[in-house]
């Protein structure tokens, strides 16, 4: 999911007015991110990998099963309903991305999905992962599919879901450089934090999840919040921004990608068009399976899991996992 939009909300409610009162504003957010880490706290463990700490969320019983979100999201996203689903016959492991969530970021070099893969893998080590299935949403599928570039012999699976795969044409539109810019990181981001309220924060997930709903209980639990957080809204624009020259160079290598690969996309999705990144995908993959999910948005994993949890279990059956 994303929260660049709650900028935009706040724009057209006047909130810029306030930006005379940096001390006020800056008291404001910090007072706010203060109740939102409180109130989402950790539900896994704190790796310590490279001298950064890694959040990992890890549930159940058998074959590895690693789960990579989106952008401005969390292992919150998957543990809202999905883990629950797959941990009857998975060990299952969310990861919050670098400095996402409850994980540090990486700096400069974070906004490579390689850099971050290389990161996941060493916390992954540490739990004593084997030959996991890798699935990424979103942003996520960038960080999977790096996973199994970065290794390739050790990758049993790749399952992408509504991933982001491939360099889209033009860009990602005012917002995101609105808020990558100098004056948006310095002005903008501390007043979203500060000020967007709850109901503008559960139309944007409503947005995200459209044509469907969201789940019951899912904005409460997802704790929009943690997104808020000024150095996490701050990083997550900047892995947004900086990702299509990562993706361009990536791409060249898909074809060599040896291990089964199970593309999921729904075509209702505007925020990562599958025409542009799942059709592509399974043209270029010699092992990629794409199951098109008709009328589903951006969110498969919530509006359609049975879809989702199938796929996994077709890439563990062919890696020969099950």
């Amino acid at each position: 999911m994303t929260v660049q939009r709650l900028a935009v909300s706040v724009i057209i409610a006047g909130t810029l007015a306030l930006g005379g009162c940096g001390a006020a504003v800056a008291k404001r957010a910090a007072d706010r991110e203060a109740v939102a880490e409180a109130s989402y706290p950790p539900t896994g463990r704190l790796l310590r990998v490279d001298g950064r700490s890694i959040h990992a969320h890890v549930e159940g019983h058998g074959p590895d099963l690693v789960l990579i979100h989106g952008a401005s999201g969390s292992t919150r996203d998957f543990t809202f309903s999905f883990v629950d689903r797959m941990k009857g016959r998975y060990r299952v492991i969310a990861f919050d991305r670098p400095g996402l969530g409850w994980s540090e970021p990486l700096g400069a070099e974070g906004t490579s999905p390689l850099v971050q893969a290389d990161l996941l893998r060493k916390a992954a080590a540490q739990l004593g992962v084997h030959r996991p299935v890798v699935l990424g949403h979103s942003y996520g599928g960038a960080v999977a599919l790096a996973w199994g570039l970065r290794d390739p012999g050790g990758t049993a699976a790749i399952v992408t879901v509504s991933g982001a795969a491939m360099p889209w044409p033009g860009g990602l539109g005012p917002v995101y450089a609105m808020t990558a810019s100098g004056l948006g990181q310095r002005a903008l981001v501390p007043l979203v934090s500060a000020f967007v309220s709850e109901a503008r924060a559960d139309r944007v997930v409503a947005q995200i999840f459209a044509p469907q709903t969201p789940p019951a209980g899912y904005s409460e639990y997802f704790g929009v919040g943690l997104s808020l957080r000024r150095d996490t809204f701050r990083e997550n624009t900047r892995q947004v921004n900086g990702l299509k020259p990562h993706l361009r160079l990536m791409q060249a290598h898909y074809p060599r990608l040896p291990m089964p690969v199970e593309i999921l996309h729904g075509d209702a999705d505007t925020i990562v068009p599958h025409h542009i990144h799942a059709e592509p995908l399974a043209k270029l993959v010699p092992g990629a399976t794409l199951t098109i999910l008709p009328g589903i948005g951006h969110m498969p994993h919530h509006s359609a899991p049975d879809a989702v949890a199938a796929a996994i279990d077709r890439a563990a059956h062919r890696a020969g996992l099950r």
